[in-house]
């Protein structure tokens, strides 16, 4: 990856299915480099959020631009082409596939044409660089959910992301597994993409972002530094209850 300016802007950015309001015109601003995390209680429409900068939602109304071109409309193949890569709460492998095979699909995505010698050594790099060297030929039914989850990374990595989408990539982790995992993040950072990610994790609020948005109901609630966010007796409020942010 190299270090390029990709800051995201989201304008007036609603999103419905049928009758629901999961997106209710949210405008935030992400700066190039600057690791970003949604954070809210569940349901409060940061998965969608993710989603709709992937194209795996529709814009209902507003605009999503990725260094200044609008992709709200576009094709989930079109962003993933523009530099924009991905991971899943629920790793989303595909299952008869080898890790090996996996990872090199998803460099076929990373810029210029190459050969398959060129694309399985991005690959080789990916799973190396996320743990999973001695796995390559193993299917995804065969790893752990740890393992699963670097997978996911090792993907989204390979195809060489000038923005990249980590979503809750620390969840059901234990805490050896966690602390592995945000040395990685760290690693990924320092090699220059912009990171937006989801998580539920305090830890990884305060070691890992430099700003924090916080969604609930669909609309941004606070946003600002992660410690100053995180004592918000508001966003405490929705997270922990009325009766603690007292």
């Amino acid at each position: 990856m190299t270090n390029v300016d990709l800051p995201i802007r989201f304008e007036e950015v609603t999103v419905r299915a049928g009758s629901v309001t999961l997106l209710d015109r949210v405008s935030l601003s992400i700066e190039a480099g600057a690791p970003s995390l949604l954070v809210g209680p569940n349901g409060s429409g940061k998965t969608t959020l993710i989603n709709a900068v992937s194209g795996f939602y529709p814009l209902t109304s507003g605009s999503i631009r990725v260094d200044g071109v609008e992709i709200g409309q576009a094709s989930a193949h079109e962003i993933a082409r523009r530099g924009v890569a991905r991971t899943y709460q629920i790793p989303r492998p595909f299952i008869n596939m080898t890790v090996l095979e996996n990872v090199s699909l998803c460099a076929t995505f990373g810029g210029a044409t190459r050969s398959r010698a060129e694309i399985r050594d991005e690959a080789l790099h990916w799973i190396a660089f996320t743990g999973l060297d001695g796995k390559e030929e193993a299917l995804p039914a065969k790893l752990n959910l740890h393992e699963r989850k670097f997978l996911e990374l090792a993907r989204a990595l390979a195809a060489r992301p000038k923005l990249l989408l980590l979503d809750e990539v620390l969840s059901g982790l234990n805490p050896a597994e966690i602390d592995n995992a945000i040395r990685l993040v760290r690693a990924i950072r320092a090699q220059g993409a912009t990171i937006v990610f989801v998580e539920h994790l305090m830890r990884a609020v305060v070691e890992l972002s430099d700003r924090v948005a916080v969604l609930n109901e669909g609309k941004l609630f606070a946003l600002g530094a992660p410690r100053d966010v995180m004592r918000d007796p508001r966003v405490v409020s929705i997270y922990l209850g009325k009766a603690y942010a007292a």
